[in-house]
């Protein structure tokens, strides 16, 4: 099953999205990679989301936290 993403365009991060079930966060960067984090809480997907430095929040709370699925 897909996962819906919403456009964010901004800090080089196209769009992204959560699948609440699976916990699974994808994000597509601007260059056109996809990739998936694994086990990520709702609250801290949805402050990615809608974060106004979607990057900074990515590398501070998102990056080296949660399992990286391609």
């Amino acid at each position: 099953m897909a996962i819906e993403r919403k456009s964010i365009q901004r800090g080089g991060i196209k769009s992204a999205g959560y699948d609440r079930n699976n916990r699974i966060l994808e994000i597509e960067f601007s260059n056109g990679k996809v990739i998936q984090h694994t086990n990520v809480g709702e609250e801290i997907a949805l402050r990615f989301i809608a974060s106004s430095s979607p990057a900074g929040y990515y590398q501070d709370k998102i990056e080296e936290e949660y399992p990286l699925k391609r």
